[in-house]
Order: structure tokens, then sequence, then C-alpha cells
């Protein structure tokens, strides 16, 4: 007989076999029945387990099961298959003896039918999706110490490459999804967190706004990546979007408390590779002059072992759910504790959440109800030690002690200016002493001397009431009301002795910002059958508003006295409010015949108050699917479980500018200090100096950039749903890209401005495939796997297309003032690098100042350098896989980066530099095999493969089921993240945004514990 259910994508749980422990060797007995559909038919596949324990399996062929060596007492025995409503049912097991139970019937439940797949207003049946979406569940998140919730999906999804800025804790991130759509605009795509959109602008005291959500009540992430799926957003979705739904207490389920500790240990994972005290001595001694080689000092210092520790963090989280009533709630709190890999940098988050769902009305009323908070305390030490660590000369000690570290014979008082640390200085023939503001600063110095402490605040919450409308069978209206408020407060405070901040004698400032989000959006759903298949049409309303509150405070030295007088007011504090509002019409129809051929079509009305009032923008979307696996031909194809067609096309718009919030209003900007103009005197008889006001580039014309998608796609199943995944083909062509450029003399009120100027185009592949390699009673062994190929070229940038352009110089880097190693040229990929092609000796060295006279001058000028490789990866892997052995399980997931170039920007600065006075910077050892005695910033030589392999973690868990008591589940896990790293890369780490390596806070290796009771 032929089973309709067979052919659905049914994972089922992993569980354990029949054998138990030996804690179980007495008292036990058997549990069977059978289950069958509405139908009355047998339903094989079905997990039927015992809860609270590891015991159960899945029924045969035909529906029967049974359970041995189940412990005697009362019992709850669990059905669940995926699309059908989950059961359970109260047993009593007696020793020694068979506790048949009566046959079940489970029904469909049609919200979970193939995998309910949240989308933009709603969610839909995986198998009726015709756009590009790909949701990640709790289940197959990145597991371990993880901190910000875009690290959960870390190299799962096809066409999001994400790159952390660095170990700090809660350290900023950049996503990508298919290669970005902007050059001066931004690429972040849009986040919905529980349906509120949430802002992509920074706030003053967090270096990543997302680390301020707890990614312990995240349930599920679903990216949104070609324009049928994300054209419903309009003006913000160019892209893609991310929508984030957080757990919630479900209809009947019974109270439960679970409690989760992760304790872990991050230690640095790689050092830069600088010469060793007795190897810089040695090439001082052998290359120096004079008055270097009189700047040695006695001491060895190895500077990153002087501010990198081995971090600890504590992360423990508690939630309870259950139903009061007919209301269902969860509730959870959460205490993070994470110290960061560089000395005296440290976050505390405090989190705590709640969600009601209830359903009124006879089930006519759905409401939701989210809100969600945290408090963090970050303590920033100062980054800068990272790249001072790397240059300072190591034979100096950390302090000056007697005569070691005081080349220059300074007196004690003297040598205590800078609070004891070691800092290079100046002597005259006069004897005057003066710091060296050209050398590096002490590393620990800088950290010690520096506090840079922050609280920031953010609460985001919302509620949605959905109602069915008694006057029409089909109709219903949803409202939602949402807030996203942020709070960021801190204080910087550097003494007057530090040699950092000496000459301006020490810091004493504040920072302050306030950001509120409000929205309110209104649709209508009405479903009912027409002609041949079932429609449903949604229509609704947006509007949002961004207020952006920055405060600005007079500059202090560390006494609090004026330094530099910044704001207007006699307080010295002046306040400025930005506001954005959005307003957004929308709709959507979904017609479906038969659950085999599916039209979708989106249109999205928006407005912004970044750009003119006169200027509307309207995008469009259409996508088709046909499900082959419904047609006839294929109904009893039992290798086939599923097998669909997609085919999109859409539009989608981009308006973020930053901090640019008005482009398009004529606009006075204060002068900086430097431009001020002397008005009469103070009461004490000193000059009064005013800023005066000047006009700002503007352009009235100025409206979003625009992105055309063209997706097609393929949904694949075989084996009874064993092998699944998808392919997708995709091309986004953009234009009217927001791009600075310059501008003509007289032909504007500045230099450059910010315009509608260019066009680019990605087009790639997404590949993802799952296998369920071993499915059985007691191990199951699951691999996953996603590819991505994609390439970016540039089409237009001023508006001349002539290959002979060099385009616009862009990547600045350090060395020297105003340099750049990349360029925007049209016909090439973005952050293309821009050198001059080196030339070897026979040796195979780099020849020094020796380029290829590209262009036949005989010099070497700007115009020899040529277009060479890109940061952009041709390809994006992910992939992973998950093994069970009854209560044991390990999992670990890969990443790599393939086609990607990085410039090695501490190689580039590797030369021995014989002009420098008074101190001599350390070096990376590439200073041993160049043996450059000048800068060679421009060499391709320093552009280096940046491809590599990462293992992001490897975690081996184990369950113990009821070991505390009846009812209660325990497990342990262990965890290792950044595992290893394989690259040809040869500095601290090839994964850098923007492709430009100078210095980065290392990525630290984690070995965590963790222990979670569920009861």
């Amino acid at each position: 007989m032929k089973h309709p259910y067979l052919a659905k994508l049914a994972l089922p749980l992993l569980c354990a076999g029949v054998s138990v422990s030996s804690a179980y060797a007495q008292g036990t007995g058997t549990v069977s029945g059978r289950i069958l559909d509405e139908k009355g038919e047998g339903m094989p596949g079905v997990t039927v387990i015992i809860e609270g324990t590891t015991l159960g399996g899945s029924t045969n062929s035909d529906g029967t099961f049974s359970i041995q060596n189940v412990p005697s007492g009362p019992r709850t025995l669990v059905l669940s298959f995926v699309g059908y409503t989950t059961q359970r049912q109260s047993i009593t097991v007696t020793t020694g003896q068979n506790t048949a139970v009566n046959n079940f019937t489970l029904s469909e439940n049609t919200t979970l039918l193939n995998e309910a797949v949240v989308i933009g207003y709603g969610t839909q049946r995986k198998q009726d999706l015709t756009g590009a979406v790909e949701q990640i569940s709790e289940k197959q998140f990145v597991k371990g110490q993880v901190t910000n919730p875009e690290q959960l999906v870390q190299g799962k999804v096809a066409g999001v490459q994400i790159t952390t800025g660095g170990g700090a804790p809660g350290a900023n991130s950049q996503i990508l999804i298919r290669g970005g759509s902007s050059l001066s605009a931004s690429n972040s795509p849009l986040i919905i967190i529980d349906g509120v959109p949430v802002d992509n602008n920074g706030l003053a005291g967090a270096t990543n706004p997302l680390s301020l959500i707890n990614p312990n009540d995240i349930e599920s992430i679903t990216v949104l990546k070609d324009a049928s799926s994300t054209a419903i957003y309009g003006v913000r979705a160019s892209n893609g979007v991310i929508l984030v739904t957080t757990k919630k207490g479900v209809q009947g389920d019974a109270f439960h408390v679970n409690v989760s500790t992760q304790q872990s240990i991050a230690t640095v994972a790689k050092y830069s590779d600088v010469l060793s005290a007795d190897e810089f001595r040695e090439l001082v001694n052998t290359r120096g002059t004079a008055g270097q080689k009189a700047t040695l000092g006695t001491a060895s210092t190895d500077w990153q072992r002087e501010i990198y520790r081995s971090a600890y963090t504590a992360d423990n989280n508690v939630s309870i759910s259950g139903n009061a009533g007919k209301v269902p709630y969860r509730a959870s709190g959460g205490f993070l504790s994470q110290q960061g890999l560089l000395k005296a940098n440290d976050l505390k988050r405090f989190s705590g959440a709640l969600s009601l769902t209830p359903v009124l009305l006879d089930g006519n009323l759905r409401v939701t109800l989210n809100v969600k908070g945290s408090w963090i305390d970050n303590n920033f030490s100062n980054q800068d030690a990272v790249g001072s660590a790397v240059t300072f000369d190591p034979t100096q000690p950390v302090q000056v002690n007697g005569t070691e570290g005081n080349p220059f014979g300074l007196t004690p008082a003297q040598l205590a200016a800078y609070g004891g640390y070691t800092e290079f200085n100046n002597k005259d023939d006069n004897g005057v002493v003066s710091l060296n503001t050209l050398s590096p600063r002490n590393p620990v110095g800088l950290i010690n001397q520096r506090r840079n402490r922050s609280t920031v605040k953010r609460s985001i919450g919302n509620i949605q009431l959905d109602y069915k409308l008694p006057f029409l069978s089909g109709l219903s209206a949803n409202l939602n009301l949402g807030y996203d408020i942020q709070r960021g407060r801190g204080t910087t405070f550097v003494p007057a002795t530090a040699g950092s901040d000496f000459n301006r004698q020490g810091v004493n400032n504040n920072y302050s910002q306030d950001l509120n989000n409000t929205l309110l959006e209104a649709y209508a759903k009405y479903e009912r059958t027409i002609g041949p298949g079932r429609a449903e049409l949604l229509a609704g309303y947006s509007y949002q508003k961004f207020e952006n509150r920055s405060y600005v405070f007079d500059d202090f030295r560390a006494d609090r006295s004026i330094f530099a007088p910044v704001s207007l007011s006699y307080s010295g504090e002046d306040t400025y409010l930005n506001t954005n509002v959005l307003l957004g019409f929308f709709g959507r129809l979904n017609y479906n015949i038969a659950d085999k051929y599916l039209f979708t079509g989106t249109f999205r009305a928006d407005g912004t108050s970044r750009f003119n009032p006169d200027h509307f923008g309207y995008f469009p979307s259409g996508a088709f699917a046909w499900r082959i696996k419904g047609e006839d031909f294929l109904k009893d194809a039992s290798a086939i479980s599923d097998l669909k067609i997609r085919l999109g096309y859409g539009q989608t718009g981009q308006q973020d500018l930053g901090t640019n919030f008005y482009p398009f209003l004529a606009n006075l900007s204060l002068s900086n200090l430097t431009a001020q103009y002397q008005l009469g005197y103070n009461a004490d008889g000193t000059p009064r100096f005013l800023r005066t006001l000047r006009p700002d580039q503007y352009n009235r014309d100025i409206t979003w950039e625009t992105t055309t998608t063209y997706n097609a796609g393929l949904d694949y199943g075989f084996f009874g749903g064993r092998f699944f995944g998808s392919v997708d083909f995709y091309k986004r062509d953009t234009k009217d890209l927001l791009n600075f450029r310059t501008v003509a003399a007289l032909a504007g009120l500045s230099n450059g401005g910010t315009f509608n100027t260019g066009s680019l185009t990605n087009k790639g592949v997404e590949l993802i495939a799952n296998v369920d390699v071993v499915k059985g009673d007691r191990l199951n062994i699951t691999v996953n796997a996603n590819a991505t190929y994609n390439q970016n070229r540039l089409t237009k940038l001023t508006g001349s297309d002539s290959p002979n352009d060099v385009g616009q110089l862009t990547g600045g880097i350090g060395g020297g003032v105003g340099n750049t190693i990349q360029v925007n040229t049209v016909g090439y990929s973005t952050q293309t690098f821009y050198v001059n092609q080196q030339v070897y000796g026979q040796n195979g060295k780099p020849l020094e100042g020796v380029y290829v006279d590209r262009d036949g001058s005989n010099t070497i000028t700007s115009s020899d350098r040529y277009r060479y490789k890109s940061a952009r990866p041709d390809y994006v892997l992910g992939g992973g896989a998950n093994i069970s052995y009854g209560g044991a399980n390990l999992a670990f997931t890969l990443r790599s980066n393939l086609g990607n170039y990085v410039y090695n920007n501490n190689r580039a600065s590797s030369f021995y530099d014989l002009s420098t006075s008074g101190f001599v910077p350390n070096r990376n050892r590439e200073v041993l095999n160049s043996g450059f005695s000048s800068a060679q910033y421009f060499s391709d030589y320093f552009v280096e493969n940046g491809s590599f392999l990462r293992m992001e973690n490897v975690t081996l868990g184990y369950n113990f089921g009821e070991m505390v008591r009846k009812g209660t589940n325990l497990s342990l896990s262990f965890a290792v993240q950044n595992v290893f790293l394989v690259t040809k890369y040869k500095g601290l780490d090839p994964e850098v945004i923007g492709g430009i390596d100078n210095t980065i806070y290392p990525r630290p290796r984690t070995f965590t514990v963790g222990l979670n009771l569920g009861i």
C-alpha cells in the first residue's frame, strides 16, 4: 500500500535505541502500539519516545512500535511526525509486563506541513515557497560560546558571508548576502526581530548593536535572498533580509524550566610574526646608524604576550515556559560575563525576554506579545595596543628600572613623566626633553593608562493582533505595534602622564547617544478558492520612525579643563536630533493550483524622508514555481520525494547612507577648530574665537539605489527525503549607486558629494545539499554542505565607461599620508587591488624599487600600477556533520573562502628605515627576507592569497536523560571554536573585512564546557 506522507520531508528526532543503562536494569517493562493516519492506515517513520528519556524509536512500515526496558511507573509517550500534530499520552508501565496502548491517530497540521517557514508578513509551507528562502533552526545553529546572533549561522547559509571584525567581545560583523550591492551606501541586510525592523546605525558605546540580543532566546533565523521574497520590504531590501524569530510558549504545553551554563577559556590562536629581542638587536647592530644602535635596551620583552591573556567567559541562562490558563508564555533571563584576549577588555550582559501568545475569542484572535531587554557594561581596552605591540622595540622593558630603558640619560623626574612606562623621547642640545611623537607608544601603557567604559541599554518589543473578521470567511486583519529603544553612555579617561595623550595633558570626556525606533504596521489578508486554485491576497501599510539623538560635549583634558570647545552652548553640551521616517504600502498575491503550480506577486511603494518628498519608489516582483513532484507521473515515484522549479524577478531599493540623513536638503555645518575667527575678547581678557557656518554640498534629485534581481532555482529531495537541497542561479543588477564623487570647481558648494552615479552586477550560483547518511534507532549521521560562487563587476562608475579611466581610488593603508591600495574601475570587481608589478632577482627575492614598466615610459610612475586580484572571494563554502549514537552526539562546522586576496600591510611595513631618529620600530620577519630599506607599499608582492579553510567549531555532547529525577533531562557538552585554520596567507588571519590587514584583534581559540538541565 502506498503512503502519501512517505514523500514528505520528514526528519525524525534523533533518539536512542532500545538498550538502556544499568540504572534501569531492574524494574522495567515494554510499551507497544500502532500509529494510524486519518484514513486508518499505519504510519511508518513516526517518532515515538518516552518523555524525559532517550528511550524510543520510529514506527515500522505498518505503523507499529515497541519500546523495550522502559522503567516502571507513570510515563508520558510522545508521538511526532513532521506535518502532523504532536500527541502526548500518559501511560503506566508495569515491571516485567507489556503495556499495550490503543491505536493513535495523528492528524495533519497545515501550519507544520513540510515545515513552516517564516517569510515577510507571515509564514508559508516550505513546499509553497517560490523565492530563495533559507531557514536555520536552533538545532542547526553553531554551538559553543556565541555572543552575537549572526554567529549562530556563520557558514550555515548559502550566499551569506559573515566576517567578524576581530576577536573582541561583541565585535561588529560584516554581513554580505549575494555579494552586497552598494559602494558608499550600506551593504548590510535589513534585520527584522519578531516583526520589528531594527536600525543599522551604530550606537555609541556598543561595537555591535546585535550583541545586545541574547542568542539563547533565538528559535530560528530566516534569510530572504532574492527579490521575489524581499521586494515586499521595498526601499530597504537590496542587500537581503534576515528574519529573527525568538522562542515562545506552545499552546497546551506543560510547565518547563531550562537552566544552562557555559564556562569558556579563550586563548590566542596565533601571534604576529615579528622579530624577537635578540633578532632585533642583531638587525639594528648590523644595519643601523650609530644613533639607532644607541637606542637599544638590554631587556627581552615579548610585547604581544604582555598585552594578551587567557580570557574567561561565563554564560548562564534560565527560562520557564508553559501555560497560565489559556495563555502560553515563555520568560527567560541571562547573564554573560566575557573577558577579551586584550587585557582590561571585558563585556557583561544582562538580558531578559518575555513572550505571551494567547488565542482568544474561540480561536479568532491571536495575540503575540514580545518584550526583550538587555543591559551591557563594556570595558574597552585601547586597541591601539594591538598595533603598537607589533612595532614597539622588544629590547625595552615595560617600565623604566634604573638605567634600563633610559638611553638618553634622563633624570628620575623626567623618567616618571609617563607614569613609569618606557616611552621614547627627544633630547635637544639644551637638554630639553620632549616625547618622540613619531615613535609607537608603550603597548602596556596604552592599556593600563586608559579607561573607556560604557553602559548600553536596549529594549525591543511589539504586540501583534491577528483577528479573523466574522463578517467574511477567510478575511483577517493584522496590527503590529513595535519599538526598539537604545541608549548608549560612556566615559573615556586618560591621565595627563600617559604617553598616548601626554602633549594634550590627558583626556576626560563623555559620549552619549539615544536611538528611538517606533513601528506601526497593519495589513489585511483574504483567503478563498478562486477558479482552480487557492488565492491569498495581502495588502498593508507601514509607518516607521527612526530618531537619532547625539550629544556633543566639549573636549576636556584630564583635569576637566577644556582642550578644545566643540559645542556652542554655555553648558559645554549640544544635542542634535536627526529623524528618518519611512512610509510604505505593500501587497502580495499567492495563488496555488493543486499544490503544483504556485504564483507569487508582490508590490511595494515607499517614501523616505532621506530623499525629496516628490520621490516615491515602486518595487514590484513576480515568481512562479512548478512542483513537479505533484504531477501524476511522479506521485508514486518513491525515489523522488520533492522536485520543484522556481523562477523569480523583482526590484528592491537601498536608502541607507548612515549618518548622511538629508542629502537632498541645503544645510550649514559648523567649521572645524582650525577655521575660527577672533571676535572681541572674553571677560578674562583672552581672545574670543568663534567657529563659522559653511554651506554643504547637496543634491535635490538624489534618490535610492535600485536592484533588479533574476533568480532560477531547483528544490530537490530523494530517497524519502534523506537527500535534499536546492540549486539557485541569480543575477543582481544595481543602478543609481549612491556614491561619493568629486565635482568640478565652482560646480558645487564643495569638491565632492553623494550622487546617484554608477551601476554594478552580482551574479552567481548557490548549492545546498543535506544527506542523512545513516538513519537508525541508535546511530544517525547527517551531513550538510553549501557553496556559493559570486562574481562582482562594476558596469558604470562616473558616467564615463572608458577602459582607460583609472576609476575611484579606495582602500586606505597604514604608511604615508593618504595612500590607497584599491580601486573601483568599470569592468572589474570592487575592492580590486591597484599595485605595481614586482620584479624578482635570480635568487627569487624581490628587487627593491624595481617594477615592470607597464606603460613603456622608462620611468616608474602611478601610470604603471595595474589591477590585480580582489578582496572579494570567488567561492564561499560551508558545511558540517552531526553524528549521534545513543545519548552521545558529535557535530562540527567548516567554513572556507576561495579566491580572495589580502593586502598584508604588516609585511609591507617591514623595511629597515635608516631615517628614524631616537627609536627603531620592530618589524615583521619579512624584513630578513626582502632586505628592503625603504617603503614599497604599492608592490604586488604584499598582495597575498587569502583563501582559507577554518574549522569553526567542534562539539561533543552527551544526553543523560532522567539522571536527576523523573521528568528531567540533563546534558553535558564540550566545544572548541576556531579549531584550526588552513591557509597560505603569511599574516595573522586572512579573514579581514575589506581585504586590508593592518593588525587586527586576534580571533580566539575557545574551549567551552556546557551543562543543560531541563525540568
